[in-house]
């Protein structure tokens, strides 16, 4: 009976252990088929290896420089994608002591997290996350709802768990890391650790240092509660904590991290990148414009439009980002310095200022002008507002941010008041050109772009006064009967018109006697340039500029030989670059080529060349301008600024001083430079001050002595190559001596 006994509860043991191995290989069973239906996506769908390798995140296009800098970007998110082999070796180190100390051993899922976060939960004594650098990433990829019931949230929760397996499957560790760095947000509008790095340090990410690296892994668990900006307390705390912890797991000793720890947060180069900041704003923005144009007729491999916000698009344009910055520091430094002082002081105490020649009435007509063309104005009309009342708005005192050449100014005053202080500033803009390539290497096309949105490089078309002789007289150096020594009466010559009327015009100078052509174009002769007008007729000289990029509308009147007609800088200075580049017009270029996301060339960009000229003809032209310098109204790059290398050029004043120009050339380099105020009626009273020579040439000459300095640069001083023609007396200085007395006289003029 006991052996019966012992046998049935040794049978009953027996059953229970196979009950018990069959129930939990049921589980196991049931475990993995749930977790196979999860990714088999039976109960919501997952992403796929596609998508897991091109997952659909919003990428910032990159605008890139010449030299390899971002010049800035076009975006929904500013996010921007890096390699691991871009990244500070810091970056890596900071992020996983202090988010996955154990990410190199486990394969997505940290099981020893999920068992303290387990506890933690049943004991109420939760402490720390259990998420992994990969599950984070997962996540990250594809986002939750943030509306999930718990029970969809906890299935949400298993299925980044088997997609960060995948994750772990298919990348390497390196690849992760780098993939978590772009997916994550820093705050302030920065999208991923290149955006980050440029905001706050104004570097790259592999330019940052240690204790930068530990701030911005500090910074991902909670971007506002530990923004080295809004919390510089906490942010310090935090990135001491990270410090700390890459000490523990000896990634740095301990005495730096006292050290460092020490080394308060640096914020001096802080600075949120927008379409409103940073380097070639002007350019960026009409870049946007071509690009967008460009999007409509380019198409993704999935046969959709591309689009600029979104696609990450790497634009490689021609701008040098160091040129564009001596540039942009060129116009700052004498328009703020020196040239808005001297015209504030040029108008104090007088009526109506700073308008001139006008009636109050007239006055009133441009300000509400003025006033139509705002965005303030564009939207209340938008949303119905009756004219009286828009109008009205206008005279209503508000807080508002002026711009100043001193600083910005937070104050309240009414709308229109603005518009009547904006009247006040002077304008300025700078194009510059690569002889040989037409790429242009520097833009820049207002004072500040955040308060003055119009671009005078490409949108604005002036008034060009004597900048356009040169084209006169380049034309007239393809006939053999001239040459930049040809001497011609010094007298007044009548022009016939249509009705039996005659058109001459004044000449600022003496006259009498004869005159080389190379004079006649240094001093500015408006006799000289009628005699020519009056030679070859405008229609021969309008077709001259059509073969040399200009395509602005051009009247076929004889007064354009003093520049009457209405043109845009970039045409001027494209066509100005023939001379430099042997009689051949270059249509400026300003992207070299486009790639997508992944590095692959979208678009390579050609130069588009044509003959304008001959090389003859272009040579002689150069050799006019040097006239121009050496002793005419541009001399004072030598005397003033102590430019002694070979330098084309042309002053150029339009009527009552509305428009300043100055066009240098050189071997490597055709720039001009463009002076005004948006309205011609704002502008100096006396030639003295209102002249190209006084106004523009000074940028042209400040941009130059700085690209000059920076060797790096390869900029050359030498002279301009001579044809190689033979038969030809290519000998153009006409009897001309540098004479200090001549230059000294002809600047105090």
């Amino acid at each position: 009976m006991d052996k019966k006994k012992k046998a049935k509860q040794q049978q009953g043991k027996s059953n229970a252990i196979r009950n018990l191995w069959i129930g939990f290989g049921g589980l196991l069973v049931l475990i993995i088929l749930f977790f196979a239906c999860v990714s088999w996506g039976l109960f919501g769908s997952m992403p796929s290896f596609e998508e897991l390798e091109n997952p659909q995140t919003n990428l910032a296009s990159e605008i890139i420089s010449a030299d390899g800098k971002i010049l800035g970007t076009y975006y929904v998110e500013n996010r921007s994608n890096v390699r691991y082999a871009e990244l500070s070796p810091y970056m890596a180190q900071a992020l996983i002591s202090i988010e996955d100390e154990r990410f190199a051993e486990h394969s997505g899922i940290d099981r020893k997290a999920l068992f303290r976060v387990a506890f933690g939960v049943l004991t109420g004594r939760k402490k720390g996350g259990g998420s992994t650098i990969t599950q984070q990433l997962a996540k990250n990829l594809f986002p939750r709802d943030e509306n999930l019931s718990t029970p969809k949230l906890v299935l949400r929760k298993f299925q980044e768990w088997i997609t960060a397996t995948k994750l772990e499957h298919n990348y390497s560790k390196e690849e992760i890391v780098a993939m978590y760095l772009n997916t994550v947000t820093f705050g302030h509008n920065s999208f991923g650790i290149r955006s980050a790095a440029s905001t706050f340090f104004d570097k790259t990410p592999k330019e940052m240092n240690i204790e930068e690296c530990a701030l911005m892994a500090g910074v991902v668990n909670a971007p506002t509660r530990f923004s080295p900006i809004r919390n510089p307390e906490r942010s310090t705390n935090r990135r001491n904590l990270v410090l700390q912890k890459m000490a523990d797991n000896g990634f740095i000793t301990q005495a730096e991290c006292d050290s460092i720890s020490q080394i308060p947060i640096d914020m001096t180069h802080f600075g949120i990148m927008d379409h409103n900041t940073g380097q070639a704003t002007y350019f960026r923005e009409f870049l946007r414009g071509y690009l967008n144009d460009w999007a409509k007729d380019n198409t993704r491999p999935d046969g959709k439009p591309y689009n600029i916000y979104r696609d990450g698009l790497r634009i490689y344009t021609t701008i040098d980002s160091r040129m564009q910055q001596y540039a942009e520091d060129a116009v700052k430094e004498f328009m703020g310095k020196e040239l808005q002082p001297m015209f504030y002081n040029h108008w104090k105490g007088h009526k109506n200022a700073p308008f001139s020649n006008v009636s109050a009435d007239q006055i009133d007509f441009i300000l509400e002008t003025s006033m139509k063309r705002s965005d303030r104005y564009r939207n209340l009309k938008n949303d119905g507002m009756p004219e009286d009342s828009i109008k009205a708005e206008f005279e209503k005192p508000v807080p508002m941010t002026l711009f100043s050449w001193k600083g910005l100014i937070d104050t309240v005053m009414s709308p229109m008041d603005s518009i009547r202080y904006y009247k006040w500033f002077l304008q300025a803009s700078l194009v510059s050109i690569e002889t040989g390539t037409g790429h242009v290497k520097a833009y820049v096309g207002g004072i500040d772009f955040r308060f003055f949105k119009y671009d005078h490089v490409t949108q604005a078309r002036r008034q060009v006064g004597s900048t356009f002789k040169p084209f006169l007289y380049s034309y007239a150096m393809g006939d053999s009967e001239f040459t930049p020594c040809t001497k011609i009466p010094n007298i007044p010559y009548n022009i016939e018109l249509p009705g039996g009327r005659y058109w001459s015009p004044s000449n600022g100078g003496g006259g009498g006697g004869e005159i080389t052509l190379k004079s006649a174009l240094a001093q500015s002769n408006n006799w000289i340039s009628a005699y020519l007008m009056n030679h070859y007729g405008p229609e021969a000289i309008i077709a001259h500029v059509r073969h040399m990029g200009v395509e602005s509308p051009i009247e076929a009147v004889p007064s354009i030989c003093l520049g009457s007609c209405d043109l845009k800088l970039i045409e001027m200075v494209g066509a100005m670059s023939t001379f430099a580049n042997k009689g051949v017009f270059i249509k400026p270029m300003f992207i070299t080529r486009i790639e997508d996301k992944n590095g692959n060339v979208v678009q390579r960009f050609s130069p588009e060349e044509s003959e304008a000229m001959s090389e003859l003809a272009a040579y002689k032209t150069i050799a006019l301008m040097k006239g121009v310098v050496q002793s005419g109204t541009g001399v004072r790059l030598r005397s003033l600024y102590q430019l002694s290398n070979p330098i084309a050029g042309k002053t150029g004043t339009t009527q009552k001083n509305s428009d300043g120009y100055f066009m240098g050339i050189t071997p490597d380099l055709t720039t001009g430079v463009w002076v005004g105020a948006e309205d011609r009626s704002v502008h100096f009273r006396s030639t003295r001050l209102g002249q190209g020579s006084h106004t523009a040439l000074p940028i042209w000459a400040m941009y130059m002595k700085k690209v000059y300095a920076d060797k790096s640069l390869n900029v050359s001083q030498g002279d301009f190559p001579k044809p190689n023609i033979p038969g030809v007396d290519l000998d153009f200085n006409c009897g001309y001596n540098d004479s200090d007395d001549l230059i000294e006289f002809i600047d105090e003029f």
